[in-house]
């Protein structure tokens, strides 16, 4: 028996075009997660989606009761799927996403989402604490330009920076890769 889960985290309007903050080739990623949706539907193998709200009418992007905050279109959705809400980067925080993994005797995770430099990375760094040996798939995770100091590192550097940092911890895999 396979015990893996995909887990689809933060694929919300708001990191699309047109969104309060769009992603760098998050479309591509889209395309990717939908090629791992196919295979776990396929499959019989389940898929929990991470649905970001903040709270408030100061949130900068994922408001909730905004058109932003919904799950993107473009996944698989059905009428059963699970669909965890969090408020944090980390989904395992505050959340009962663990209980939902231990009830279905999950064992390893595998990872899309956005952002990768910040719900990717708080996510698959407790995923792996929690000893659900994730397989981040680099091509199914999306991000953005990020400056301090004057200084602004394109996305995909930050990108290569994080995915490279994740080895430490997780498997990373491209989706081709994943589905062989």
């Amino acid at each position: 028996m396979n015990h893996n889960a995909l887990l689809v985290i933060d694929v919300q309007n708001d990191y699309f075009q047109g969104g309060k903050m769009e992603l760098f080739q998050a479309e591509q990623a889209l395309q990717q997660i939908n090629a791992l949706e196919d295979y776990f539907i396929q499959t019989q193998q389940p898929i929990i989606y991470i649905q970001h709200i903040f709270e408030g009418e100061n949130a900068p992007f994922f408001q909730a009761g905004t058109h932003g905050v919904e799950l993107s279109t473009g996944l698989k959705l059905k009428k059963d799927s699970t669909i965890v809400k969090k408020q944090f980067p980390n989904s395992f925080f505050q959340t009962e996403l663990k209980a939902i993994l231990e009830k279905l005797a999950i064992e390893k995770l595998v990872i899309s989402a956005m952002m990768t430099h910040m719900c990717v990375d708080a996510t698959s760094r407790a995923a792996a604490e929690f000893g659900y040996q994730p397989i981040i798939i680099s091509d199914a995770t999306a991000t953005r330009d990020l400056s301090y100091a004057d200084r602004t590192v394109q996305a995909v550097d930050v990108q290569t920076a994080c995915l490279s940092a994740f080895q430490m911890f997780a498997q990373i895999q491209s989706t081709e890769e994943f589905l062989k």
